[in-house]
């Protein structure tokens, strides 16, 4: 096992959690349902679907869920590539600003 795979599921570890793995579930599943359900109010609450926006929304929904099924790839630069330790804080802000858009 290499230094960076090894440094990687140690970063990791620290996120397995069963609870932290719901909430990243129900964030996903929310985020997902809202684009799916009425995609324009959910786009005019966040402020419009952007170039950075859109690509960040659809990364972190899938990360998420990923993430919230528990399942761990393989190698060490997917793990880097859908870590959630970008993910959630980029899904938990766009469901905040939908939740609460004018602030």
């Amino acid at each position: 096992m290499s230094k960076v795979n090894h440094w990687v599921k140690g970063t990791h570890l620290l996120l397995d959690n069963g609870l932290l793995r719901l909430v990243s579930m129900v964030l996903s599943l929310s985020a997902a349902g809202l684009v799916i359900w009425e995609p324009t109010l959910f786009a005019q609450a966040i402020g419009g679907f952007g170039p950075v926006i859109s690509p960040a929304l659809i990364w972190a929904t899938c990360t998420a869920m990923i993430y919230g099924v528990g399942f761990v790839p393989r190698r060490w630069y997917w793990q880097v590539f859908f870590t959630p330790y970008l993910a959630l804080p980029i899904l938990s802000y766009i469901m905040w600003l939908r939740l609460f858009p004018s602030v």
